[in-house]
């Protein structure tokens, strides 16, 4: 079951949105500057982004690599 969406202010969420469009893996960035991990990315982006936008992003995160140990793990244990 995915995480809910995290309750952020409107200043958050663009922040969290352009940090996910830049980055490639899309959600390592995300996880590293502002903690949501990323079923909590997905969520938050299903519920911000039209459908076209999210579409977009999850073929850009399709196309690259998945995050890697040191992504998932912030501490590097």
């Amino acid at each position: 079951m995915a995480k809910p969406a995290p309750k952020l202010s409107p200043e958050e969420v663009k922040r969290v949105v352009a940090t996910a469009f830049e980055d490639t893996p899309p959600y390592t960035k995300v996880l590293l500057m502002h903690g949501i991990g990323h079923g909590e990315l997905v969520a938050l982006l299903k519920r911000e982004l039209t459908p076209a936008a999210y579409k977009l992003w999850t073929a850009r995160g399709r196309s690259s690599k998945g995050p890697t140990k040191r992504a998932t793990w912030p501490h590097g244990r």
